[in-house]
């Protein structure tokens, strides 16, 4: 049974690696830029322009290789109907992200169960279902852990974005202008908070209301911090109130806000501590002050024998 599923395993490593190789070879161009560098019309520059991304010729590839489990990602996508949304929400906005996540979910099992052979164990279906079974919810477990991840470091940099936004707002430069020179300037400090400022610039050249395009943005990003942003623009828009005051009034709360979460995360760890003294520190503690002790007494009450 174990030869029987390595071979399998071996197999299948085989055809996946021959496939890549493949498709890395032949999916440098796609069919349109061969028929155009035939033609004389694309130049070595433009090629390199339109290459595919790894990533892209990656994800194709494991689209091409689970096509047979086509009604399956279906059946799952028509019983999960804010997936998308939710890989929205973890930075993955792409339409093949969706077919890739449901691919990964379906062909996670497979590999966890080959894991299981790698036992030596008789009780080999035992491991196989409990690896099979992890392996089926880690894709839920990563994507809860990118959206915590993302939204952990845009409600980290709002407070900074809006001092930012005072300061090119105080400086003459108007709101929408103010969001685009945030957006170039948080490019490498927090590409999440830069890439979601360029999208409100977009749908507004687009012809989105401003306020409509800001509350796209909360609604993408499910942050409360971002939602009452949202919510002061709204006000400061109708009741007419100085736009550089409100954002200096609420990055003065984000940064107060910020600043009771860390002493409050602070004030956890002499909790959080506790556990880790009982179970490693102390046990060490009493073999080094009571082992002396102890095998001292044992030799005195073996003497007295």
């Amino acid at each position: 049974m174990i030869t029987l599923l390595l071979a399998i395993f071996v197999a299948f490593a085989l055809f996946a690696a021959s496939a890549l190789v493949i498709f890395q070879v032949a999916g440098e161009r796609s069919p349109t830029e061969a028929r155009l560098a035939e033609l004389g019309a694309v130049t070595g520059e433009d090629a390199k322009v339109t290459k595919l991304p790894l990533g892209h010729r990656v994800g194709d590839l494991i689209s091409l290789l689970s096509a047979p489990l086509a009604p399956l990602r279906n059946w799952l996508r028509s019983n999960d109907e804010e997936l998308a949304y939710r890989l929205s929400i973890a930075g993955y906005r792409r339409p093949e992200d969706v077919e890739t996540y449901l691919t990964s979910k379906l062909l996670a099992p497979v590999v966890g169960v080959l894991l299981a052979t790698f036992t030596g164990t008789e009780n080999i279906v035992i491991f196989g279902l409990i690896l099979g079974a992890a392996a089926f919810f880690a894709p839920d477990m990563f994507l809860f852990y990118a959206i915590s991840r993302r939204k952990t470091k845009l409600n980290l940099a709002l407070p900074d974005a809006t001092d930012l936004l005072v300061i090119c707002i105080e400086a003459g430069l108007g709101l929408d202008q103010a969001v685009l020179r945030v957006a170039e300037e948080l490019k490498s400090a927090c590409p999440e908070l830069s890439e979601e400022l360029l999208i409100i610039s977009r749908e507004q050249r687009a012809g989105k209301p401003r306020l409509e395009a800001w509350r796209s943005m909360a609604n993408r990003v499910d942050l409360d911090t971002l939602r009452q942003f949202v919510s002061m623009l709204v006000q400061t828009e109708k009741l007419g109130t100085p736009i550089a005051r409100s954002l200096g009034q609420f990055a003065d709360s984000l940064r107060t806000k910020r600043m009771l979460t860390a002493e409050e995360n602070a004030a956890k760890t002499t909790i959080k501590l506790v556990f880790p003294l009982v179970i490693f520190i102390f046990p060490a503690i009493f073999v080094v002050l009571l082992g002396p002790a102890a095998i001292a007494l044992m030799q005195g009450l073996g003497q007295s024998r």
